[in-house]
């Protein structure tokens, strides 16, 4: 059974962003414009069903991948993002399906006996890299620790393409958190190299059929770009052909955006649907954008004081929830770094003001 886990494809051969007001209607894309930067209250999290149709944004992405859903969905054949929407199984169940693909793996590449897991990731995105896939910062596998002076101990690691994943179990070693990080992150890559984890024609359809249905919206929302299901098929569809990682990593953007208020304020300055997604849709996260939108939670706090603190705790509880699901985590690190960030800011700001001695 553990053999046909691995995909054929993957075992060795042995806008400065911001939108200026332009003659038309909606606006025109210059250099200046489309700016992730707003000082408008921060928006919810993601769009209600019922402000699908009339969100600044796109539509909710697809769950972040789950690696207990991904265990059940794709080795029980169910198809694409099966049991994306199930909520976190036991942890007994998760710990098995990861230490199942990472034998899988280890029987494929290195033959029988224990696998150094930090060492298998490494190689097996090295082993992407080299077969050609598009690794703009290469191949590196970066890994975090969370400081802490005693157990447990907690890692995280960004992988070439920018997901996020983390320890998942009690480790009572920092190497063991490394190693915990490391053996989610390889279930994932594995997975990930799945057939049935890439966008193709019948996924789209699929997945646009099922937003139609839980927003009660009807086909002719589905072919207009202007709408935000319309917006979710031409997401889907520029991204035919790539993984379920890759989209989730561009997904994150627009999650973050909407998270910062940044969309709401882009449709404020007259911005269309179909700009914001061209522009972002290219537009990799850097710390020009994590700058601004820490600017941003920054005038915030200066309005109402304990925003940052608030939104903080909020974030830390989702980021512990979804690590020790076993999730992609990137977008609630990005949250977390973002407001940390802030506090910095905030904190260099009140000291510039401070009176010198």
């Amino acid at each position: 059974m553990e053999s046909n886990i691995i995909p054929d494809s993957i075992r060795p051969q042995r806008l400065q962003p911001g939108i200026g007001f332009g003659s038309g209607p909606t606006g025109t894309l210059r250099s200046s414009s489309l700016r992730p930067g707003v000082t408008v209250p921060v928006a919810p999290l993601l769009p209600s069903p019922a402000s699908l149709s009339a969100s600044s944004g796109p539509p909710p992405p697809p769950p972040p991948l789950q690696l207990h859903s991904l265990y059940g969905g794709v080795a029980a054949g169910l198809g694409p993002g099966a049991g994306g929407h199930c909520n976190p199984g036991n942890p007994a169940v998760l710990k098995e399906a990861v230490e199942a693909v990472v034998r899988s793996f280890a029987k494929h590449t290195q033959g029988y006996g224990r696998v150094n897991v930090v060492e298998a990731l490494q190689e097996f995105w090295q082993m992407k890299l080299t077969r050609g896939a598009d690794l703009r910062n290469g191949a590196l596998v970066v890994y975090e620790m969370v400081p802490s002076n005693s157990p447990p101990y907690v890692c995280y690691v960004s992988l070439p393409g920018g997901s996020c994943f983390g320890s998942f179990q009690f480790c009572p070693t920092k190497a063991e958190a490394r190693r915990s990080a490391a053996k989610i992150a390889l279930m994932n890559s594995v997975f990930n190299e799945h057939p049935s984890r890439r966008i193709t024609d019948d996924f789209i359809e699929k997945s646009v059929n099922e937003a139609l249905a839980s927003f009660n919206g009807n086909r002719e929302e589905a072919d207009n770009p202007n709408t935000g299901i319309g917006a979710f098929r031409f997401m889907l569809e520029s991204n035919k052909g790539k993984s379920m990682l890759e989209f989730q990593e561009l997904m994150t953007v627009f999650q973050l955006l909407h998270w910062n208020g940044s969309l709401k304020a882009m449709r404020e300055r007259q911005c269309s649907r179909q700009e914001v997604l061209a522009h972002y849709s290219h537009r990799a996260l850097d710390d020009d954008m994590r700058t601004q939108m820490a600017a941003d939670w920054v005038n915030r706090e200066q309005s109402v004081a304990g925003t940052i603190a608030q939104e903080l705790a909020s974030t830390e509880r989702e980021l512990e929830d979804a690590r020790l699901a076993g999730r992609e985590l990137r977008f609630y690190k990005e949250k977390k770094d973002i407001l940390m960030l802030a506090v910095g800011q905030l904190s260099a700001a009140n000291a510039a003001t401070l009176p010198s001695h």
